[in-house]
């Protein structure tokens, strides 16, 4: 089993997420006690918070690279940024190791594509709706990714930021966001995208009104199908 490295802590309610979906899918396919061979490295939410308001990507760009670079020498086959926010910075995380970055934008994309998504809803935080990158990305993939304006915006992102990242998970702000999925169903949306790692702990994928696809979910997946490529599983023939 290749050992899958995850840096965290973006927020470490979101990471504990991931740890538990990359066990369970491990235990699911290998079956008995099995579980993941992880290596967590959980940073200090609030310096990346206060280096993504002062816009200072370079910075993020760094500290996260020195991250990468301490789980590839660790051991760590592949690593993962368990936070779509800073896929802002992939592409400088990924030049810095040797090892693959497995990208939640790529992974989701994918997903979509698989099940003829063209137009998804976008719920993530302000800086993964407003910044280009993720829309940019999606593009490129011939999928046209839509956000909400400007006011549901900031609802959204406050939600992530103010109640999710903390820890707290409201009745009012569920029905909240509910609302901004059912307009954006108006306007022709087909599918909604749990952009932000936190959205999966106040939104079920399968309780939409649109297919959702929640990309912790599809993050974790991906890492697993890379731990286990090559493995003899239960009912399969070893690839």
């Amino acid at each position: 089993m290749r050992k899958i490295g995850l840096i965290g802590g973006m927020s470490f309610e979101s990471s504990a997420v991931y740890y538990r979906m990359i066990n369970e899918a491990v235990r699911e396919r290998l079956g008995r006690l099995h579980s993941a061979e992880v290596m967590l490295h959980s940073v200090d939410f609030q310096s990346i918070v206060d280096l993504q308001k002062a816009g200072r990507w370079d910075d993020a760009a760094k500290r996260l690279s020195e991250v990468a670079q301490g789980l590839e020498a660790a051991g760590a086959s592949c690593v993962l940024i368990c936070t779509n926010t800073m896929h802002l910075i992939a592409d400088a995380v990924q030049s810095s190791i040797s090892v693959p970055l497995i990208n939640i934008i790529d992974e989701t994309a994918a997903s979509m594509k698989a099940a003829g998504v063209k137009r998804p809803l976008l719920l993530a935080t302000r800086y993964t709706m407003e910044h280009g990158f993720y829309t940019g990305h999606m593009a490129a993939r011939g999928i046209e990714v839509m956000v909400p304006n400007a006011e549901d915006r900031t609802l959204v992102h406050d939600i992530i930021f103010n109640e999710l990242c903390a820890g707290a998970v409201l009745d009012s702000s569920r029905q909240a966001l509910m609302t901004v999925t059912e307009h954006a169903k108006s306007e022709g949306a087909d599918a909604i995208i749990l952009g932000c790692t936190e959205i999966c702990l106040i939104l079920d994928p399968h309780n939409l009104p649109l297919p959702g696809f929640d990309s912790t979910a599809i993050h974790a997946e991906a890492a697993v199908d890379f731990a286990l490529k090559g493995l003899s599983q239960p009912g399969q023939q070893a690839a």
